[in-house]
């Protein structure tokens, strides 16, 4: 353990280090940049731009529909956020991403400042420097789903925690940051469920467990925590359980407790699926996890017996196992546990080898940091080849395009990392360098995928299709839920013979869709409407055409096939010239 000589924060101010405040304003420039280089993938980020859209258009505030169906799978926060930012600068692929690009990047901002206020200047700063350059930080901050907005109120909670506990107790910091701290559970409940105070909570209790820390529970501030908890929460609850009464069973045992349980969602993994995901969303620092064992019972103030950085530690466990023993389990749910992990090894390398100069250590560290890198870029080229042998023809050409975005990637994180080697014997711009080439890389890496996900994206097809398409005219999806065409094409789509995540919706609203190819076939081929669209697989498409149903493409691309039903006008004409 550090002594208590060790442990004093250095009296440095953070306007003495305007330079590390430029690195931090580049990182923004850098994050929020990026945001709008790719198109919307599915499936989250067509459905939840899709489902804000939709929010905006209607002007229903709490009820969240997807297609036009009731969608009470996640809550609403999320869908609000970018419906305002819709609504301020217009339907767009950066506007859908910037809550997510948002959230990431206070994130880091709010790691920084924690960390500072636990050991100063250097470990706050480090701590920042390892979040923005985490791969998996940086692209959940760079996708729009709802996974970055629960691991920011999460991360939020914790931090506003810890600054609590920091305060001398019963003061007005202690009161306010703790308020603070309700607030952000709050909000993470309104971000993706009750895992938002459910986790924070069991976390709380496994730290005083087996730290034998009870003080912290008397100076939750219960009473205005909890009240302003279910003042934040409370009214949409209690708003659309008033309207749609069975959203209260979908919402909390469908999509809590038997997404836990059970395999209903069809999501299972092995119990280490989130050991590669961490090793990878924290593959720049891995070699600095050492450090974190001389810090574990670091106390800022020996007299308390709070253990902010043992906090954090029970914090990453906690949800490690949590999401390891769960039967539903998805990349993005292990995302809340890199700003924890950030902070303590933010700490412990300051302390470790900054504070006590040794130089041959980080010699060492970026040694194996570059044979790291070179292995990356061998396995980039032995992977690439091996992706394009299998798959259609467009993905093989994607793949192959993509191939040389990974290249330069790996290029930079092999120069980066020399650079970084090279500057060692000055640590934090060594450190600095080695953060940024891994933002830089990841990235590059990511808005690469371009190369494939424009072709996932529907984006081609919906604007070759969008000026041919009547505001009123029916669009129907034919044995499908394509996550991101109607967003592009600001339409909904009636569901024809498929249901998929919109069953709870059709079930309330059966009228809504049509069940079977043969009752939408008796409605295509009705005089009324006149204009119809329809969009299918290419395989669905053949057969409907070898059965020579009505329909002429008016757009297309290697996954889809959107047409329209022929005006009566031409089905006269053909039928005329066919029949002499």
């Amino acid at each position: 353990m550090i002594s208590p000589a060790k442990t004093q924060r250095q009296s440095i101010t953070w306007q003495s280090h305007s330079g590390y405040f430029f690195i931090l304003l580049l990182l923004g420039v850098i994050w929020f940049g990026t945001l709008d280089w790719r198109h919307l993938i599915p499936t989250d980020e067509g459905r939840y731009a899709q489902i804000a859209r939709e929010m905006l258009a209607t002007g229903d505030w709490v009820v969240i529909r997807y297609n036009g169906y009731q969608y009470f799978e996640k809550p609403p926060l999320h869908i609000w956020a970018t419906a305002v930012i819709f609504q301020i600068f217009g339907l767009g692929e950066w506007q859908a991403r910037l809550w997510s690009g948002l959230t990431s990047f206070v994130g880091i901002l709010m790691v920084g400042f924690t960390a500072f206020k636990i050991a100063g200047f250097r470990g706050g700063y480090l701590a920042s420097l390892m979040l923005a350059s985490s791969p998996l930080w940086i692209l959940a901050g760079h996708f729009n789903a709802l996974d970055m907005g629960l691991a920011f109120f999460m991360n939020a909670s914790l931090c506003c925690l810890i600054l609590a506990l920091l305060a001398p107790a019963k003061s007005k910091s202690e009161h306010y940051w703790m308020l603070a701290c309700w607030a952000a559970m709050a909000a993470a409940v309104l971000s993706k469920g009750l895992i938002g105070i459910v986790l924070p909570g069991l976390v709380l209790i496994v730290y005083s467990l087996t730290s034998r820390d009870w003080q912290s529970w008397a100076r939750m501030h219960w009473v205005s925590g909890v009240s302003l908890f279910l003042l934040i929460t409370s009214p949409w609850f209690f708003l659309i359980a008033q309207r749609h009464p069975e959203f209260l069973h979908f919402f909390f045992i469908h999509e809590h407790l038997e997404r836990f349980t059970s395999e209903t969602h069809r999501r299972t993994a092995p119990w280490y699926f989130f050991i590669p995901l961490i090793i990878l969303g924290f593959l720049p620092w891995l070699s600095q996890l050492y450090t974190i064992k001389n810090i574990s019972l670091f106390r800022p103030n020996p007299n308390h017996r709070f253990q902010p950085l043992w906090l954090c530690i029970i914090w990453v466990i906690t949800i490690f196992l949590f999401f390891s023993s769960s039967q539903s389990k998805l990349p993005g749910y292990i995302v809340p546990i890199f700003p924890a992990l950030a902070i303590v090894t933010g700490i412990g390398f300051d302390h470790v080898l900054l504070r006590q100069n040794t130089i041959n250590q980080p010699s060492k560290i970026w040694t194996y940091t570059v044979v790291f890198f070179i292995a990356i870029f061998a396995i980039g080229f032995i992977g690439i080849p091996a992706i394009q042998a299998t798959g259609e023809v467009y993905e093989k050409e994607s793949y192959q395009i993509y191939s040389y975005w990974a290249a330069v990637a790996l290029t930079v994180g092999v120069l980066g990392s020399l650079l970084a080697f090279l500057k060692r014997q000055q640590i934090l711009y060594s450190v600095t360098i080695f953060a940024l080439t891994f933002t830089t890389l990841t990235l590059i890496a990511g808005l690469g995928h371009e190369t494939v996900g424009r072709r996932l994206s529907g984006y081609d097809l919906a604007m070759q299709a969008k000026p041919l398409i009547p505001k009123d005219a029916p669009l129907y999806s034919l044995g499908l839920l394509d996550h991101t065409v109607p967003f592009y094409l600001e339409k909904n789509s009636v569901m024809v013979n498929f249901q998929d995540e919109l069953a709870f919706g059709i079930a309330q609203e059966p009228e809504r869709w049509i069940p079977t190819l043969e009752e939408w076939l008796q409605v295509w081929q009705n005089p009324t409407p006149q204009h119809a669209f329809a969009i299918m697989s290419h395989a669905l498409w053949r057969e409907l055409q070898s059965q020579n149903i009505p329909m002429a493409v008016i757009a297309q691309d290697e996954l889809r096939v959107l047409v329209r039903k022929p005006l009566a006008e031409a089905s006269q004409s053909t039928h005329q010239q066919g029949n002499p």
